[in-house]
């Protein structure tokens, strides 16, 4: 009997062992898995938190992209197209006024340096000369002090120019080109009076405020 009873007590206190740590167990594994849920949890609530970052990012994209690149480079092609047009029309204006002052100086300088007398030849040409600028205003004194004053003093000739008509055709604020239609009657000493018509290309270059031929090529 006392045996039995010692057998028994130690069944039972085994039992009540096993039941501890089932207990132990039960409160470990109650405490993983709450950890666990915890985790989850915490990852289920970063996950969208996350997504809606990118989101917020992914949507400010095209804004920076507009404000940093599309917008300053339209504003510095508009102020371009601006700076381009306002000087469009001041070189327009300059060349319109150009050709307004250039025509009726190629038209002067034609007529004086096509026109003398014998007895003024020399003064007349030289006084058309400082109408002329550059190389062609020393070839044309070479010319008239060698060929044309000599000969209109010898042979008595004398030569009037008139200019029916004058246009230009290309002009800048600094050089101009006018065409201008000449017609010149001669006079040889006693010979009748003979006309001639021409069209002259006069070449213009902008010397301070005048305008002074450089070039006079017939056409």
């Amino acid at each position: 009997m006392t045996a039995w009873l010692k057998t028994k007590g130690r069944v039972e206190s085994d039992a009540d062992a096993t039941e501890d740590r089932l207990g132990d167990a039960d409160v470990e594994l109650t405490e993983e898995t709450c950890n666990e849920a915890d985790d989850f949890e915490a990852d289920a609530t970063r996950k969208p938190i996350a997504t809606e970052e990118r989101a917020v990012r992914r949507a400010r994209r095209p804004i920076v992209w507009l404000t940093y690149g599309v917008i300053p480079a339209l504003i510095v092609g508009l102020a371009a197209c601006a700076g381009y047009l306002q000087w469009r029309n001041s070189s327009m204006r300059a060349a319109q006024a150009a050709a307004i002052s250039a025509v009726p100086a190629a038209t002067d300088s034609t007529i004086k340096m096509l026109s003398y007398k014998p007895d003024t030849v020399q003064k007349d040409l030289e006084s058309a000369s400082e109408g002329l600028t550059g190389a062609f205003r020393d070839s044309y004194n070479s010319l008239t002090h060698d060929v044309v004053i000599p000969g209109a003093q010898q042979k008595q000739i004398s030569a009037v120019a008139t200019v029916p008509g004058a246009a230009a055709v290309s002009a800048s604020a600094k050089r101009a080109v006018v065409i201008v239609f000449v017609n010149q009657t001669t006079i040889v000493g006693a010979d009748p009076p003979t006309a001639t018509a021409s069209t002259i290309r006069v070449t213009l270059d902008k010397v301070g405020e005048r305008w002074l031929v450089s070039d006079f090529t017939p056409i």
